[in-house]
């Protein structure tokens, strides 16, 4: 599902140079839940910012269901991370003005799939994710287990291959925090889909398959917490 040889990322900040990977390589098969965790700038970020195609590698090479994805162009890379990628981040990053339902369903339709069944399959999401009748609240009527369960509705709603989470449980409590892991960790199983959470959560990461360490933007752990899948 993920290969990911020998890569390097180098940021260039004036004469300084950063190393924020180096040399690293992981593979994951498809269906596996991998948990990365990692000092702060042990490379987490980046390494999640270039599997999702937000940035590409110094030198090295990321193949994502058999794909290189560095070599795509513009376009197909855009329609790469709409079709094939979901996402959800620490901030649920949801549109305020929008309903429950229009947070799940805006990437379709800004895709321009009709809106009536963008609509209904967003809805069967959310209950799904169990947010029957709250369809039409906005973000500031929900709580923040509530906003993190539409964030991942609206990552579901595409099928895509591969879901990348930043952090889906820094800003819930323990409790709530399980019940989102939870959810991710059914998807995993329900839809065949591969997960990589970045988490600084021991206990977040035990949820997973897999743990993978990073430090100094290097692999330096990989461990199976149960058997892999895939």
């Amino acid at each position: 599902m993920i290969e990911v040889r020998g890569v390097t990322k180098v940021y260039r900040r004036g004469k300084t140079e950063v190393r924020a990977l180096s040399d690293a390589s992981l593979s994951v098969p498809r269906g596996q839940f991998l948990s990365v965790m990692g000092p702060s700038g042990s490379g987490k970020s980046t390494l999640l910012n270039l599997l999702g195609a937000l940035d590409v590698p110094t030198s090295g090479s990321i193949a994502i269901d058999g794909r290189e994805i560095s070599l795509l162009a513009d376009t197909a890379l855009s329609e790469f991370r709409r079709d094939r990628l979901g996402f959800v981040f620490q901030f649920f990053n949801l549109l305020p003005t929008l309903t429950a339902v229009e947070n799940v369903g805006l990437p379709a339709l800004l895709s321009g799939r009709p809106r009536p069944e963008v609509m209904q399959k967003a809805q069967a999401l959310l209950e799904t994710v169990g947010l029957k009748g709250r369809h039409h609240h906005r973000p500031d009527e929900l709580s923040g287990g509530e906003m993190q369960r539409v964030a991942i509705a609206r990552a579901l709603l595409t099928e895509p291959a591969l879901l990348l989470a930043d952090e889906p449980t820094g800003n819930l409590d323990s409790k709530t925090g399980a019940e989102v892991l939870s959810l991710i960790r059914d998807a995993t199983r329900q839809r065949n889909l591969t997960v990589v959470m970045v988490t600084h959560d021991a206990n977040a990461a035990a949820v997973g398959d897999r743990i993978v360490r990073l430090a100094d933007g290097a692999v330096v752990g990989d461990e199976l917490v149960r058997g892999a899948t895939g």
